[in-house]
């Protein structure tokens, strides 16, 4: 049975909260419900562009809409073939970047080109927050660049995530590219690259997850 698929692009011009939208006819994945798509652009990254590394680096992002979460997929061009990198949602598309979630690793091919598909709460309602942490648990505000640990003794407000970014998985892979080689705390071990992609093109405080659900 044929359903309406609505796709929305969301412009970079979120603070004055314009969009286009375009509205195709077709089959859902599934054939059985309508979903609501959008898809934006993410940019180079801030350490990308004042290093002048990665000139083509690219990345175009498609939310899907589905009936008790969102579908998101990741495309990358332009960056070093074979090559490892760390997507996060984030409150602040540039350092120091504020809460933070890691969501998925994603390999580039021998062209520089990647892919990946995540599923989640991807949405206006995207958030995190700490009510507490256990009983004499470690100081918050000490290593926040070492490794991870279960028993921080943070507290914070609910706190939205709306950006998107994109790092290299090894300082060395950056460094090899011709981009800042530090190390970032961005991968599953903390010890990742620099950022190579982001939403910076939408205001910090109006990343484009806000303009869904």
């Amino acid at each position: 049975m044929m359903q309406r698929r609505i796709v929305r692009r969301v412009a970079p011009a979120f603070a004055a909260l314009a969009m286009t939208s375009l509205v195709l006819v077709g089959l859902t994945a599934s054939g059985s419900e309508a979903s609501t798509t959008t898809r934006f652009d993410m940019a180079r990254s801030a350490a990308a562009v004042n290093s002048g590394c990665l000139p083509d680096a690219a990345g175009h992002v498609r939310v899907e809409q589905r009936s008790q979460n969102e579908r998101m997929t990741v495309s990358v061009s332009g960056l070093p073939a074979n090559t490892g990198f760390d997507l996060f949602i984030t409150q602040l598309p540039d350092a120091p970047f504020g809460v933070a979630w890691y969501q998925s690793d994603l390999q580039t091919n021998s062209h520089g080109q990647g892919e990946v598909t995540v599923q989640g709460r991807f949405n206006r309602e995207t958030f995190s927050l700490s009510q507490h942490g256990p009983a004499n648990g470690s100081d918050p505000t000490q290593d926040v660049t070492g490794p991870a640990v279960k028993d921080t003794n943070v507290v914070f407000r609910p706190t939205s995530q709306f950006h998107i970014g994109l790092w290299f998985n090894s300082a060395e892979d950056a460094a090899n590219a011709h981009c800042p080689g530090n190390v970032t705390p961005f991968n599953g071990e903390q010890h990742a690259g620099t950022q190579i992609l982001s939403t910076r093109n939408f205001p910090a405080d109006h990343g484009p997850l806000e303009a869904i659900g």
